[in-house]
């Protein structure tokens, strides 16, 4: 079976090619043949002409790349190993929504044979790969789990947007359903991974691993995002006291802002979910989330202060919202807090209008009913928030920013894109 699995005659075939699954089929493909499989039709006729709308793979590198692309079950029957990358999102009381995770594992078990590895990728909780997963492909498939197929978890960690940090130099944590299947999940990922791999003991420790990784970054920042309230009320900067205890050596960077995306903003209630399934309640844990959460709330209630301050008029007010993505320098808006932060101003009857030039503008619509402009007017805007920190929005000076306002107007900014003496206010 080892012998087997490594060989790179073996046909892989990479389920889900988003922002996780098309890199990790890129970076296969540059030493082994490759099938990249997704169910959304729309998605693989443009990644067949060589357009990527996440933008993690430049229209250049398509001309090399070793991958068939299709949304044909049939095409990927023959692979020996599969690796699933579908999202893990969570549904609207915040608990973990398989249901894609779910499909992709019975499409796989209608093809799965004897020898087969079906390695996943996807954020769980621990437990899920093989106690959901497992059981599925063995109720569906026919066939028995450690005997005639096997499983293996890696979990992504992909940065959307971050040039410098991809598939190849990040390490990768593997693990196998048996210690000979984790030796060769290992193995299959150090071939593409020069920053080398770390073995798990078991699948249930990879799993944990991936959920509290961003766990901890969503609570430093909820921290830091209470820290940010409590310095405003003290009439302090933020930022000017963060430069400050950043002089000690150990002292964690982080800065405050709204906190969301398909694993920040979703990792903490998955192991939360597991937790109160085995009878605990984490207290800590789901106490970030709530501090993260209400920060849309918090920065405009700040800003409608700041209006008060500046006496302007809460008649007719017409606000510029300067980044949509959950994150800088990508173009993903799963679980972007930033349409909290939209439609808090909505409640208050204040006219908004949406500026992300990586933002896909139908995708916009679709998803939260925004029609993102293409570029904002001139004097036409009573606010100015700069919500995400795109390099496009560096770029501008102070004075272009500005200028989108009206003569007297409140520019607010919640990403540090400016210096405190330029903007009226920010976390």
């Amino acid at each position: 079976m080892y012998d087997k699995l490594i060989e790179k005659e073996v046909k892989l075939a990479v389920i889900g090619l988003g922002y996780v699954g098309l890199p990790l089929a890129v970076e296969f493909s540059k030493i082994r043949s490759v099938v990249g499989f997704d169910i959304n039709s729309k998605r693989i006729n443009e990644l067949s002409r060589g357009n990527d709308t996440t933008l993690e793979i430049e229209k250049h590198e398509f001309k090399s790349l070793n991958i068939k692309f299709t949304d044909s079950i049939s095409e990927i029957q023959e692979s020996k190993i599969f690796i699933v990358t579908v999202p893990t999102p969570i549904n609207e009381k915040k608990l973990p929504d398989l249901e894609p995770l779910i499909a992709a594992t019975k499409s796989i078990s209608g093809i799965l044979k004897k020898g087969d590895l079906v390695i996943f990728e996807s954020t769980v909780f621990p437990g899920a790969t093989e106690d959901i997963c497992g059981q599925l492909l063995e109720k569906e498939s026919g066939l028995t789990l450690n005997q005639d197929f096997y499983l293996g978890y890696s979990p992504e960690r992909i940065n959307p947007g971050d040039k410098d940090h991809k598939v190849a130099n990040i390490m990768k944590v593997t693990s196998g359903s048996t210690q000979e299947v984790a030796n060769i999940v290992d193995k299959l990922y150090s071939s593409i991974v020069s920053a080398g791999t770390f073995q798990a003991r078991s699948i249930k420790v990879a799993e944990a691993a991936k959920v509290i990784e961003n766990t901890q970054r969503d609570l430093n920042i909820a921290l830091i995002n209470e820290l940010a309230i409590i310095c405003n009320k003290l009439n302090i900067d933020t930022e000017e006291v963060l430069e400050a205890a950043e002089t000690k050596w150990n002292f964690l960077s982080f800065r405050p802002g709204l906190v969301g995306g398909h694993c920040i903003g979703v990792d903490p209630y998955y192991l939360s979910h597991k937790a109160i399934s085995m009878g605990y309640k984490p207290e800590i844990i789901l106490s970030g989330r709530k501090i993260n959460n209400s920060m849309g709330v918090y920065i405009v209630e700040q800003i409608k202060q700041l209006m008060y301050e500046k006496t302007i008029s809460f008649t007719n007010i017409n606000v510029l919202i300067m980044g949509l993505t959950f994150k800088e320098n990508c173009s993903d808006i799963r679980n972007t807090l930033v349409v909290d932060l939209i439609n808090k101003f909505i409640d208050v009857s204040f006219n908004v209008e949406v500026f992300d030039p990586l933002v896909n503008h139908n995708k916009a619509f679709l998803d939260y009913g925004i029609s993102p402009i293409i570029r904002p007017t001139k004097g036409k805007y009573d606010v100015i928030v700069l919500a995400v920190a795109h390099d496009e929005f560096k770029k501008m000076s102070v004075s272009d920013i500005k200028a989108f306002g009206k003569k007297k107007h409140v520019l607010y900014d919640v990403k540090y894109l400016l210096n405190s003496k330029d903007v009226d206010g920010r976390l």
